[in-house]
C-alpha cells in the first residue's frame, strides 16, 4: 500500500468534520479506513498513555464525545505535508446545559503500511463531578 495522496487526505479531513458533526458513525469510520486501514496509535493528548487500535483510538472517542462535541477546523490551519496532516480544531462542547469552546492542535501521520499515528495537544478539563469532568474521567482515568 502507498501513503494517501494529497487529494485523499484533503477529502479525509473535510469528511472527518462533516461526518462527525452529522452523527454519521458508519461514514466516519469508512472515511478513516480509506486512508488508514492498518493499525492506530494515539497520544490524546500528548503526555498521557498511548492508546492503540482502531477501536480505542476512534470508536471509543466517538461513543464518548460525539453527542456533546462538534468540530470545526479553523480557517487557515489545515496543513497537508506529504503523509502528514495537522490542524487546529475548534471543539464546541455542550455539557451540563452549557456550551463552551476549546481548541486542540492535532497531527496525523499516515504510513505506507496503512497505519496511523495521532498526536493531539489540548488542556485536559479537571476531573470534576460535572458532565465534562466525568467524560474525561472515563476517557483518561488516572
Amino acid at each position: 500500500m502507498s501513503v494517501p495522496t494529497f487529494a485523499e487526505l484533503k477529502q479525509w479531513a473535510d469528511n472527518y468534520v462533516a461526518l462527525w458533526n452529522a452523527g454519521d458513525r458508519e461514514g466516519w469510520e469508512r472515511n478513516w479506513r480509506k486512508v488508514g486501514p492498518g493499525e492506530f496509535r494515539m497520544l490524546d493528548p500528548v503526555g498521557t498513555p498511548e492508546k492503540k487500535g482502531f477501536e480505542h483510538c476512534c470508536r471509543d472517542s466517538w461513543d464518548l464525545f460525539q453527542e456533546r462535541v462538534k468540530f470545526r477546523i479553523l480557517p487557515g490551519t489545515l496543513f497537508i505535508c506529504g503523509n502528514e496532516v495537522a490542524w487546529t480544531l475548534e471543539n464546541t462542547i455542550t455539557a451540563d446545559g452549557k456550551t463552551s469552546t476549546a481548541y486542540s492542535i492535532e497531527t496525523y501521520r499516515f504510513e505506507e503500511d496503512g497505519s496511523v499515528a495521532i498526536r493531539t495537544y489540548y488542556q485536559v478539563p479537571e476531573r470534576t463531578k460535572d458532565e465534562l469532568g466525568q467524560m474525561f474521567q472515563t476517557y483518561l482515568p488516572e
